[in-house]
């Protein structure tokens, strides 16, 4: 007969295979329910676009609702804080350009997360920044602007997608590699910053390229130039920033993750679902039309690609002596 404490041994042991099975079943079902992908900027940039492209396609091959939820405010933090701790079980993902992955930790003296709270699963795409500046501006080219800016000092403003944003950095990039001295103007987003810029509000935005393509080509505003280290095939006529500006180039990119403790089969079948959909003719093909270049990566891949953006903003920060409160 056993006794006592070998009955209740068993039964605990019992209890945590039931457990473990449960869960197993659990990671092979997944998904089970809804999806919410929280996008940390407005709607109606290029961060809002992408993940919704890819949203949708899931939601196709998984007959499952895949939802889109902007949170917004605080250079991405607000929405990256949210994911980071909501549950690790798939359900809540973030989609983001680099401010609150791999940015913000070097920009702000404290965050309620920390971009280690969160694990990758895919890069979405990778689009290069475009000078963007309003229709009327004097200057007709980077050299124009640069030579405008000297001589008219700390009065040139540009827009930003909010405080420590690409669209922030990539200004003071230019500022220190041209000498020039400008005013930031920060928005929530590319939306408002860009209908400003149209509107003559502000002078200059460093914009990704999918947004502002559109707008140039119907004289909305003027592209000067493309911050890529190539000129850009949508754009075969405008030149690229670093023509004018030796070692300039910012090109963004836009990233899929999960609260950490996710389980690997879970970011497994993400990773393996989302870059499947990203080599699709159609959604290549719908990136292309926005200027985003698709970018399907494992995860470690994923992981190596951001670990490398965080070294390269973290550098231009510490350079540049900026901090956020």
């Amino acid at each position: 007969m056993m006794s006592r404490t070998m009955i209740a041994l068993v039964t605990a042991l019992l209890a945590a295979f039931q457990a473990a099975d449960c869960r197993a079943d659990d990671t092979s079902n997944y998904p089970s329910q809804s999806i919410k992908i929280v996008v940390p900027f407005p709607a109606g940039g290029t961060a809002d676009t992408l993940p919704r492209i890819v949203a949708e396609r899931l939601r196709q091959k998984w007959n499952q609702p895949v939802v889109i939820e902007n949170k917004s405010g605080a250079g991405g933090n607000i929405g990256a804080e949210a994911v980071a701790s909501s549950p690790a079980d798939g359900y809540t993902l973030l989609a983001s350009p680099p401010g609150p992955i791999a940015i913000n930790e070097s920009l702000y003296k404290k965050l309620l997360y920390r971009p280690s709270d969160l694990m990758p699963i895919t890069v979405l795409g990778t689009a290069p920044n475009v000078l963007d500046v309003r229709s009327d501006f004097p200057a007709r080219s980077v050299q124009e602007l640069i030579a405008y800016a000297k001589a008219n000092p700390g009065k040139v403003t540009f827009a930003s997608q909010g405080n420590g944003s690409t669209s922030h950095l990539t200004a003071i990039l230019f500022e220190k590699l041209t000498g020039t001295k400008m005013v930031h103007v920060p928005y929530r987003g590319t939306a408002p910053a860009l209908q400003d810029i149209m509107g003559n509000t502000v002078d200059m935005f460093f914009d990704n390229i999918g947004s502002s393509m559109s707008l140039h080509l119907a004289g909305k505003l003027r592209i000067l130039g493309v911050c890529g280290p190539d000129r850009a095939p949508s754009l075969p006529d405008v030149p690229t920033v670093r023509d004018s500006v030796a070692d300039f180039v910012s090109v963004t990119w836009f990233a899929l993750m999960a609260p950490k403790g996710t389980p690997d089969a879970v970011v497994a079948k993400l990773n393996a679902t989302v870059t499947e959909i990203l080599r699709e003719p159609e959604i290549q093909a719908q990136f292309v039309k926005l200027g985003v270049q698709p970018a399907p990566m494992d995860v470690p891949a994923t992981d190596k690609f951001i670990a490398e953006e965080r070294i390269r903003w973290g550098d231009i920060i510490k350079s540049a002596g900026l901090t956020l409160e």
